[in-house]
């Protein structure tokens, strides 16, 4: 399986291709520009290959280039719900100063967002303007993150 590509922006790789009127949907709701917040909308490479198709949280970080610390996966999941909960994945290293940095393991993080408010976390978490955690303490009891 090939790498997935390099970009300046955050990758949304999509690995459902069961219903081609949501990916539709899906990627209307993440390229329009947010109402009432100044327009912004989320940085986005968008990866629309099938040979992606099914691949777990794991594959597809290790397809990833090594810089990017957050991805996003349009999966059966945001397909099918209301609101098209995106699985933004978080991708840091673990904290310990007794390892070489070259084999510091990795430590997965996700967070179910919906898409209309995916800028909201891309564009915080790529200018480094907001914590992951600040995101994750917002999400509602069912682990989605639907706004401040």
């Amino acid at each position: 399986m090939n790498k997935l590509p390099q970009s300046d922006d955050t990758l949304l790789v999509r690995t459902d291709f069961s219903d081609e009127a949501a990916w539709h949907t899906l990627r209307v709701a993440v390229t329009t520009p947010a109402e009432g917040e100044e327009g912004y909308q989320a940085r986005l490479h968008i990866v629309d290959d099938p040979s992606y198709g099914g691949l777990t949280t794991e594959q597809v970080v290790a397809l990833a280039p090594t810089e990017d610390d957050l991805l996003i996966m349009a999966d059966k999941r945001a397909m099918n719900e209301a609101g098209m909960p995106l699985l933004a994945v978080h991708v840091r290293e673990e904290d310990d100063e007794d390892e070489d940095d070259d084999a510091r393991p990795e430590r997965i993080e996700e967070l179910r967002v919906i898409a209309r408010d995916l800028w909201a976390v891309e564009a915080n978490i790529a200018m480094a303007n907001m914590d992951w955690e600040e995101f994750v303490e917002a999400a509602d009891e069912d682990g989605v993150f639907r706004g401040f």
